[in-house]
């Protein structure tokens, strides 16, 4: 082969490959395009778009009256697209800067006109497609700046991004603010109803459709999410924020008297189990407190005195004493330890009167001398209370409760017994100890406290509570009957006569003092003390429940004199308040019983009087002010239609009513007498001038 044919050949042969590769370029690119177009479109979109998130609007927390606990308010941040369309064009842009700058740093005031403008400028000069005008703005305020140079031009084409976020607010703040909560990102398990609810309250989040700009920022695509966000449910909660309002109040003002570190108070209704306050305060510094920690549900400590409750229940129930049974106050030598009485011995007195007075050596001289041989039978009853068992409560925290039996390792065959009896070496928080006397009132019926009694869902019930029962009797009508006397005899005649008892209404309760321990340092040198006070009133007809526990007061530390006066001033406030507790009069109905007569007047205003009285008045007509006429069958109540130029009937109406149609009418009256309108000196009817005069009288 000639060299001329070989150069050919391999110049065929090369352009050959060219052309076959340039047709598997093309093959390629068809494939791509076509055949795997969808794949990597899709890729493209998710590198450059992506869906994030949108928090619905939690729902919100009601208390039992319907008075607003918490809810959540939209809140934006707001950030701007420098290149909008609307504002793209550079002379748009510079004409209105300088006043946009204004109106922000007249609104904020965090900054100067000047300071603002060369900002947006600034962020113009950088090509900024969302820059940050400023955080937390409130839906108010969103509303003025969309009025805003620049921002007016429409809601898209002005730039104005604005960022929803919701804002969780407590309308009364501190009051119920533990039992309430608060969710928290960074607490997997959430604290009070916010966190026991939260998957009714969270709603359902929605998808919003951003994209990814210069800088690896992402902007939102639309104004709206592509997927709407469901709102939360509301909670009907069992607070009432009044008694709530009280129990602060009360109980603050006693740990700032005594220098207490912490203290609770819970005021429950008997018959439903539904807590009606819930108060928590922690010394934080001197003489100030906070809700820091929930004592009422997690406070797990020795209940000491109002536990005797159960000790006395056990005996009479298993008929190994009454309450006439006489027993010795005097010290109570166990093996290792003396029980005695802080205010001394009281002498050999009845059951009913140790209880009274609580004595300490009385109690567990009964407890360790029937049950000694078979403390199994003693223990066994608090079982059958369940006072070893939590409650379940509708809110996370509760502490689990410990109640020792014989077959514990810790348990001492010479001390545990006797000291269980004036409520040692057992751990109970106040709500269960509440609970268990909230049976006494409720005539033996054990119920399961609830804090929450409704979740609704635009305004429609969708789940409802009631509390569930625990036992259904704990004791024999007969030791119940003996049971109640021995704690109205606490406040009439024995430890809570002085701070606690109101000759007005019965109280029933005991009073409790407790050594406690200082975490691993047990019952050291400095003793540090509990009082307590828990009880019902009014004794004769349960309807509320209340426990009082103040921790390590100064100055005083036994419950009568410490617990005892906020038990005394909450109940007296909310018996007070309601009058359904001392109002039993029965209505008795003598002579005429149609509707009770009123002065003529504003229609609307008759009728929201009458409706709140349960009355049906009988309205001739729709117009707005009316007059009476009496007749056999009662009150009715007819139009006075008001006419220009034309004299009103004024006859039967207060003078602010009166005065008011005349003054419409342009007439310039004169007074006399008080009460109600019975003579006019113009005739109803009559046609008037402006300025004419008129003569009222009134008797």
């Amino acid at each position: 082969m000639n060299i001329r044919a070989n150069i050919l050949l391999r110049v065929y042969l090369a352009f050959g490959l060219i052309v076959l590769f340039a047709f598997a370029v093309f093959l390629r690119l068809g494939q791509v395009q076509y055949v795997q177009g969808k794949k990597w479109k899709a890729m493209a979109d998710s590198l450059s778009t992506r869906y994030v998130n949108v928090e619905a609007t939690r729902g919100n927390i009601y208390s039992n009256d319907g008075s607003l606990l918490a809810t959540s308010i939209p809140e934006y941040e707001l950030r701007m697209d420098m290149f909008a369309g609307g504002i793209a064009d550079d002379k748009v842009f510079n004409e209105k800067v300088d006043s946009l700058g204004y109106k922000l740093a007249q609104l904020f005031q965090d900054k100067t006109a000047k300071e603002y403008a060369r900002y947006l400028r600034k962020g113009r000069q950088d090509s900024s497609r969302y820059l940050l005008i400023h955080r937390k703005v409130g839906y108010a305020d969103l509303k003025t700046i969309r009025t805003f140079p620049l921002y007016n031009i429409g809601k898209f084409s002005g730039g104005l991004i604005a960022v929803q976020q919701n804002k969780r607010i407590l309308p009364f703040q501190a009051l119920a603010a533990r039992t309430i909560g608060y969710k928290n990102e960074n607490v997997k398990n959430g604290v009070g109803l916010e966190g026991a609810y939260k998957e009714y309250i969270n709603g359902e989040t929605g998808k919003r459709l951003m994209q990814r700009i210069a800088g690896g920022v992402y902007i939102p695509v639309n104004e709206e999410a592509e997927v709407a966000p469901k709102d939360g449910a509301d909670i009907i909660s069992t607070i009432d924020i009044n008694m709530q309002d009280l129990a602060q109040s009360a109980l603050e003002k006693q740990l700032i008297k005594y220098d207490a570190d912490h203290g609770a108070v819970i005021v429950m209704e008997v018959a439903t189990g539904e807590i009606r306050a819930v108060a928590n305060y922690s010394k934080v510094e001197e003489g100030v407190y906070k809700e820091k920690f929930n004592y009422a549900i997690a406070g797990n400590q020795d209940p000491g005195s109002t536990f005797k409750l159960a000790s006395y229940m056990a005996l009479l129930e298993d008929e190994l004493v009454d309450t006439n049974t006489m027993v010795g106050t005097g010290n109570y030598k166990i093996p290792g330890h003396m029980i005695k009485d802080s205010h001394g011995s009281i002498g050999v007195v009845t059951v009913k009167k140790a209880f009274e007075q609580s004595s300490n050596a009385a109690v567990s001289y009964l407890v360790n001398s029937k049950y000694g041989a078979n403390p199994k039978k003693f223990t066994d009853h608090l079982y059958n209370w369940h006072l070893n068992e939590s409650m379940d409560l509708q809110i996370p925290g509760e502490a689990k409760p410990v109640v020792k039996n014989p077959s514990n390792k810790s348990w001492n065959k010479n001390m545990t017994l006797p000291q269980m009896a004036y409520g040692y070496e057992m751990q109970l928080t106040p709500l269960k100890m509440l609970s268990f006397y909230n049976a006494v009132a409720n005539n033996g019926k054990y119920i399961a406290p609830i804090f929450v009694k409704e979740i609704r869902r635009l305004g429609n019930p969708i789940e409802q509570f009631k509390a569930r029962v625990i036992k259904d009797k704990i004791c024999s009508d007969v030791t119940l009957s003996k049971i109640k006397n021995m704690l109205e005899g606490v406040v009439t005649e024995g430890s809570g006569k002085q701070y606690v008892h109101n000759p007005l209404y019965k109280i029933a309760g005991k009073t409790g003092t407790a050594q406690v321990a200082d975490a691993n340092k047990g019952y050291k040198a400095k003793r540090q003390y509990q009082a307590s006070f828990v009880g019902y009133f009014p004794a004769d007809k349960p309807k509320y429940s209340m426990i009082v526990v103040i921790n390590d007061p100064k100055g005083g530390y036994y419950g009568a004199l410490v617990s005892g006066p906020v038990f005394r001033e909450v109940a007296d406030r909310i018996y007070a308040s309601d009058m359904q507790m001392y109002n039993d009069m029965p209505t008795r109905l003598v002579g005429n019983t149609g509707n009770p007569p009123t002065k003529a007047g504003q229609s609307k205003a008759t009728q929201k009087v009458y409706k709140a009285f349960g009355f049906k008045p009988l309205f001739a007509s729709k117009s707005e002010y009316y007059n009476i006429i009496d007749t056999s069958a009662g009150t009715v109540f007819q139009e006075n239609n008001e006419r220009k130029g034309v004299m009103p009937n004024v006859a039967g109406m207060g003078l602010k009513d009166a005065l008011y149609l005349l003054g419409n009418a342009g007439l310039k009256t004169k007074v006399s007498g008080s009460g109600k309108v019975v003579s006019q000196s113009i005739i109803a009817g009559t046609k008037v001038g402006k300025g004419l005069g008129v003569q009222i009288e009134l008797n």
